[in-house]
């Protein structure tokens, strides 16, 4: 073969694997839905709670940017599994107008939804355009209570004896992680939700020691092989996706996101998480 003609190959060969890696990351792996199964401890459970599966659902993101029939497809698919208690950790909606709201209805009509219990935070895209829109955000937790999703804004809820705090977005207009912790007992069983990960590092958390989910990060959404995700919306970079141990009595779970910001992944599948319980 002379060079010209190798050269050639070369090149149309280079435009091949990149028009179908283009086509994977755009079309197959958004849609490549992952059920990640872990078993975790959480101190103090009562023992009727052991073996029960807790669904993590985290950062939906209907609105125009991919087609949110996945959202309904993987929600069906979700439900099969019959968890006992669902956490949804924010971001509903990627806000642009009020087309939104019927988008977001449509998709709450198949609501994954636990046997004994289900709750959900805001996250930022929850509170409109700037993370500035109060109205936004009321209004789409209303449409989540009316779809049985109980909001937590800065409370709890016990879950025959599971105490699930809550704490609202940190960009978002009420974030306070005080009022949230109020509740914290550490003779309890208790997890935390909490949206964006960086709060992981902020001086708010008075001593408690357990569990923390999150979402927000979305894994990076691209990952090359063997490296960091090269985009993280977190200051933190070391929060990108997974679980995380704190080094003070604290574990992190950050969830990769089930929707997405722009329809394109590469390593980074999206993702439901169930945990059973211990």
């Amino acid at each position: 073969m002379n060079r010209r003609k190798f050269i050639r190959k070369s090149v149309w060969g280079t435009i091949g694997i990149g028009a179908v890696s283009g086509l994977y990351t755009w079309q197959v792996e958004p849609f490549w839905l992952e059920f990640v199964k872990k078993k975790i401890h959480i101190k103090h459970l009562p023992e009727s709670l052991k073996g029960k599966k807790l669904m993590q659902i985290s950062d939906i993101h209907v609105g125009n940017r991919f087609d949110f029939g996945y959202i309904i497809d993987a929600f069906k698919q979700a439900q099969k599994l019959q968890p006992d208690i669902v956490v949804y950790t924010g971001d509903y909606v990627s806000y642009e107008n009020e087309q939104q709201f019927g988008q977001l209805e449509k998709v709450l009509k198949h609501a994954v939804r636990g046997s004994l219990g289900t709750v959900g935070i805001f996250g930022n895209h929850d509170y409109g355009k700037n993370w500035a829109e109060q109205d936004v955000a009321d209004r789409i937790g209303n449409q989540l209570e009316t779809a049985g999703i109980q909001m937590l804004r800065n409370t709890s809820v016990d879950i025959q004896g599971l105490n699930i705090i809550g704490f609202d977005d940190y960009w978002g207009l009420n974030f306070s992680p005080a009022n949230a912790l109020k509740t914290y007992k550490e003779n309890k069983a208790n997890i935390v939700l909490c949206h964006n990960p960086d709060v992981c590092d902020l001086n708010v958390w008075k001593g408690y020691k357990g569990w923390i989910f999150s979402g927000h990060t979305h894994g990076g959404q691209c990952k090359p092989p063997f490296l960091p995700p090269p985009v993280l919306p977190v200051r933190n970079k070391n929060y990108s996706a997974g679980e995380i141990d704190l080094g003070d009595g604290r574990m992190l779970y950050i969830n990769r996101a089930l929707g997405h910001s722009w329809q394109v992944r590469f390593n980074v599948r999206p993702e439901i998480t169930v945990f059973e319980l211990a």
